[in-house]
């Protein structure tokens, strides 16, 4: 079966932990989450049957066992397209939900790096912090891109927004190693 037949297809994880410590249920949350599964109640998670969510699954399974709980991972399919139908809108939304998330972070390192911009504030450290930032970013769209399965309209938006982050961040470290060099002169 091909990764589009089995984005059909879904894998429903029920996993029952002690209530205490909560440690242990925030922990298998993260990690599902960090996948991009959903979320249909209290222990139980369905994602796509497609080999992206494998490690995040794995983990989480893990995670379960250390704790001493238990899970099931079951393949399930809707009964009818309405179910499949239902299903995919919701993962679709859980990631146009991540997507106007990403896309908020590119907006706050848009306006760090315009601040350091107004302020003038060029160290010859600054580059490599805003770097290390835009490579957060470049990680979290890779993730984001990998579990958007079935494609959303934001996708395109979020690749645009991460080419204008990097321009931008390209543009502020030309500047930091510009102004050691410039004499006050050439501010006038």
């Amino acid at each position: 079966m091909t990764t589009v037949e089995n984005a059909g297809r879904r894998l429903v994880l029920v996993i029952e932990l002690d209530a205490e410590p909560s440690r242990h249920r925030v922990a298998v949350r993260r990690e599902l989450r960090r996948t991009g599964a959903l979320s249909l109640g209290q222990g139980t998670w369905a994602a796509p049957d497609v080999p992206v969510f494998g490690d995040g699954r794995a983990r989480a399974l893990a995670v379960t066992e250390e704790a001493g709980g238990q899970a099931r991972t079951l393949t399930a399919s809707g009964r009818g397209p309405q179910d499949t139908a239902r299903l995919r809108e919701s993962f679709g939304a859980a990631r146009a939900a991540d997507r106007a998330a990403f896309l908020a972070d590119c907006g706050r390192f848009e306006e760090g790096l315009a601040k350091e911009i107004r302020i003038a504030r060029f160290t010859l450290a600054e580059p490599e912090e805003e770097e290390q930032s835009l490579e957060r970013l470049r990680r979290r769209h890779r993730d984001l891109t990998a579990q958007d399965v079935f494609g959303t309209l934001e996708a395109a938006r979020a690749g645009e927004r991460l080419r204008q982050c990097k321009a931008d961040c390209e543009d502020c470290a030309e500047r930091g190693f510009a102004a050691p060099h410039e004499t006050p002169a050439d501010h006038r």
